[in-house]
Order: structure tokens, then sequence, then C-alpha cells
């Protein structure tokens, strides 16, 4: 639908070919008067910022072999803008059975002085050949240490024979809405670029994954953004530049970022062993609606409605059945259904959590053995 408003991933495609080719995480790096005092709000040193950050934050670009249309088979050119494209100005098609060679850009930023950078998942993925453009415009060919689809971020590392400057890694839960923040990054190539703006928002929910909760900000952000770093004014990273809002691909003041402390969750696993081991419980929920409280006497919406319970999975052997609406995990309150995935996804595998539920109007606890996560779990599953 053309007038769609649609939700795009911010990496940029800049050409197809053809063929068969020290961390910290203090506060001490205040941008301040007086050391450790909050930045002044009025007046923000945006000079100051860029200056620091602009040699932390790379450019990142990928080769990527796409397969080609099957050997006899036409595209349909309103599927396939760059086969139309081609057709109409060049008189030409790929050959059938080809493959496409595509070079993709997005943005990332250091997080170890020996060279580790992050970045998004959906930037390297199916990558041949990784590059690094640092901003004294040095460039080095980078290796994947692992990566994670369910939070959009990747770990690569570089062979530097000097110490890299890093980034300082900040607490997004400290972050307010109305707080200014900087975005450093690529936006369409064009190298250290830097917007500033406002946080419009914390916790949203855009259906980008099972782990949705999002920093929104209205700061300019584009295509080759993504993975670059969004920044307080302590010059602290607080969120990884993921995805905007468009009707055309371009900004139009809606961007969202990954929330920094969820990015920091996984960080020590992927550079590790490459991946990320969650916590799985095996059942799938839904949100409890104002209608939905009524009927299983509630006295407001809250909680996560089992609407799956995966068969000899976790929640099934401890008892828990659909249609019964999960209200507190593991000490924890459940608020409402977004936050239960993430709740389980964090618990240690083989602990056992009590599960407290409402069953036909009445509180229920159970104990449940919390299991690894399967690769690829059905729906929204916690």
């Amino acid at each position: 639908m053309r007038n769609a408003i649609i939700v795009f991933m911010l990496f940029l495609i800049t050409g197809i070919g053809f063929g068969c080719s020290g961390r910290k995480t203090d506060d001490s790096g205040a941008f301040s008067a007086k050391t450790g005092a909050a930045p002044s709000r009025s007046s923000p040193d945006f000079v100051t910022l860029a200056k620091k950050l602009q040699p932390i934050v790379v450019n990142v670009s990928t080769t990527q072999i796409a397969p080609g249309p099957p050997p006899g088979a036409r595209p349909d050119p309103e599927e396939d803008p760059m086969n139309q494209f081609l057709e109409r100005f060049f008189g030409q098609r790929p050959p059938s059975g080809s493959s496409q060679q595509r070079s993709s850009l997005g943005s990332g930023f250091i997080i170890g002085s020996d060279g580790s950078i992050v970045t998004n998942a959906h930037v390297v993925e199916k990558a041949k050949k990784i590059i690094v453009k640092l901003s004294d415009k040095r460039e080095f060919e980078a290796k994947l240490l692992g990566k994670d689809l369910k939070t959009d971020v990747a770990v690569i590392k570089i062979d530097s024979k000097e110490s890299l400057p890093t980034a300082e890694l900040g607490d997004s839960e400290q972050l307010e809405v109305g707080e200014w923040v900087m975005a450093v990054g690529n936006p369409f190539g064009l190298d250290s670029s830097v917007t500033s703006g406002i946080v419009s928002a914390k916790g949203r929910h855009i259906g980008a994954g099972p782990y949705d909760n999002f920093i929104q900000t209205d700061t300019p952000i584009n295509p080759g953004n993504s993975g670059g770093p969004l920044v307080n004014l302590r010059g602290q990273v607080v969120g990884i530049n993921m995805a905007i809002v468009s009707q055309t691909g371009g900004n139009i003041g809606i961007g969202f970022a990954t929330p920094i402390n969820l990015i920091k969750e996984v960080l020590p696993q992927l550079e590790a062993k490459g991946k990320v081991t969650r916590g799985w419980v095996g059942i799938a929920i839904q949100e409890v609606t104002p209608d939905l409280a009524d009927a299983f006497g509630l006295q407001k919406p809250h909680g996560a409605l089992v609407a799956k319970v995966i068969t000899g999975g976790p929640a099934e052997r401890g008892g828990i059945k659909v249609g019964d609406v999960i209200t507190e995990y593991d000490g924890q309150q459940v608020k409402e259904a977004n936050d239960f995935p993430l709740m389980v996804a964090r618990t240690q595998v083989n602990k056992e959590v009590q599960v407290k539920v409402v069953r036909e109007g009445k509180n229920v606890p159970f104990r449940v053995t919390v299991s690894e996560m399967p690769e690829a779990p059905e729906g929204k599953i916690g």
C-alpha cells in the first residue's frame, strides 16, 4: 500500500552488481562545568559532544551475495525495482540463476580498545565480507564475533595495532522523556554525521521482535544510521539506532533505538560464545484487554494471558494451562504481556521459579523449572 506508514530498518543498500563473487560503564565522562554534575539542559554543548563521539563511531559496509531467480524465471518488475530499472535504462536483466552482489552500509561504535565494535545484526546479516572504516579514514576487514537477531545486535572485531578510543555505555533506565540526545552515524553514506533531538517516548512496542521496548526519538536518523549510537549529553551511549517510521524511507521525526541496558545484557555472551542463551518456559501469551480483564475477574487490565502451552514444555510440566493470566513471575509483577518474554529470557536456565496466575478468579501459584530457549520458538513465546 503506497500510503502506508512503514517501519524501516536503517541499513542502506548502496549498489548492486552481478557475479558470484577498554569499555567504560560509569558516569565519569560528564560534559559539565563541574565533574559529575548533570549537563545543562538549557544549553547543550553539542560541539564538545561531537568531538568526543566521532572517533568512536565507525562506518560498516558489507558485501552480501543474494541468490538470483531460478533459470527461466522472469521476476515481476513490480516486485523488483532494480530489475525494472536495468531493463528500462540499459535493456538488460540479471541472467537467470545468477547471484546478485549487494553492498550495504550501516554504522557501529567501538566498545573495546582492541577493536571490538557493536552494530545491528541486520547490517551484517548474510555478509560475505565486512569492512570497517574509522573516523581517520583507515579501513579494516572485520570478523563477526557473534550476533543476536532477537535484539538485532552484533559484535564484530578488527585487528588494530594501536589502542582505540571506546564508547562509554550509559544507563538507559535513567533516560527521561524530553531529554536531549545526539545520534552519530553514516546516513546515506555521509561519514560521521551528527544530529540532535529529544527522547520522545520510552518503552515503545513496534512489533519488531519478542523484546519490543524501544526508545523513540525525534533526532533525525536515516538509512545508514543503523547500528550507530544514540547518546545523552554526558557522552554515554543510551541506545542503538535501529529503525524509523516513514512513508518514503526518509526521516519524518519518528525513530527508534534499542535501549543500551538490553544490549549490555547480551554483549558478554556474544563476545564469549557468539550467541545468546535465554530462558524459556514454553508458552505463548497475549495482551489482557479491558474486556478480558472483566471476564477473568481482574480489577484492571494487567498480566499476560496464556494463549498456548507447548506440549512437554516447562510450563505444562509445572501445571500452567491456556486461559491462565500470569500476574507474577519469580517475584516480579507482570504489568503487561510484553514484559513477560523478557523476564523469562533473562532467567538462568534450570532455575526453578514461582509463577502466580489468576485461574477461575483465584490466585494460584505454580513452580516452573526454566529451560533453554530453542533456536526458533513458535510465535510470541516466553
